[in-house]
């Protein structure tokens, strides 16, 4: 099993990343530079979150059309699970890999604070140590990470349970008081239809130790870590 951190101009939670692969699931990681095409002997790629070429024109919109992109595109048709992260998530939506897309908080304030998280579906390769309904608590960094669809892309991602985190209250409600910025149907994460691709506005690289105040991160990494484990044994 193999992790692969993929780093462009600007990335910022790459090292967060990796100290979690690394140091609490104990697993090979290495470092991908947007430059790098070959993803030869990786499992897991992750697209961690920062501001990518500074966030010039759209987030994620010029990070898409980096060399690794075509790579991570023909990984994830392929079957390879692929991981996004706040910006990773935007450059997921922005090459087409998931749906809709990620715009200004609906407040327009940059927002830094922890949010709870309903786990709508544990039959995911990135939730599959959790438990449907159950809640936990992760932080958010972000400007843009208002989830956007049109109505019938919200209507397909809802009827295929693509939906794999809600924004809730911290006994589970799903109500607008608890909507950080302003996400359609509270939406946090979503996967492609196939289910190998998850892209989700909050961090949980940073809530993977006591000292940061949460473990709760921990079940999505060590959920990807047990279905690869189960595929490569």
């Amino acid at each position: 099993m193999k992790f692969g951190v993929v780093v462009f101009p600007g990335t910022w939670s790459d090292k967060d990343c990796f100290y979690v692969i690394d140091q609490v699931l104990h697993q090979p990681v290495e470092y991908i530079w947007h430059k790098d095409t070959d993803l030869t002997g990786f499992d897991c790629i992750i697209l961690p979150g920062g501001f990518s070429y500074g966030d010039y024109l759209r987030c994620g919109a010029i990070a898409r059309f980096s060399p690794v992109m075509k790579s991570v595109e023909a990984f994830a048709n392929a079957g390879g699970l692929v991981y996004g992260i706040c910006n990773g998530f935007q450059i997921l939506c922005e090459s087409g890999l998931l749906p809709g897309v990620l715009i200004r908080n609906d407040h327009l304030q940059f927002r830094c604070e922890w949010t709870s998280l309903r786990i709508e579906n544990s039959d995911s390769p990135f939730t599959s140590k959790a438990e449907a309904g159950q809640v936990i608590s992760v932080p958010i960094s972000h400007g843009e990470g208002n989830y956007f669809a049109d109505s019938a892309t919200l209507d397909e991602i809802e009827k295929n349970n693509q939906v794999i985190f809600r924004y809730s209250s911290p006994e589970g409600c799903i109500d607008r008081e608890n909507n950080p910025n302003g996400s359609l149907n509270n939406i946090a994460g979503i996967t492609n239809r196939e289910g190998n691709v998850l892209g989700m506005m909050p961090h949980p690289e940073r809530c993977c130790d006591p000292l940061l105040g949460s473990t709760d991160g921990e079940v999505i990494f060590r959920s990807i870590s047990d279905t690869l484990l189960k595929v490569t044994s």
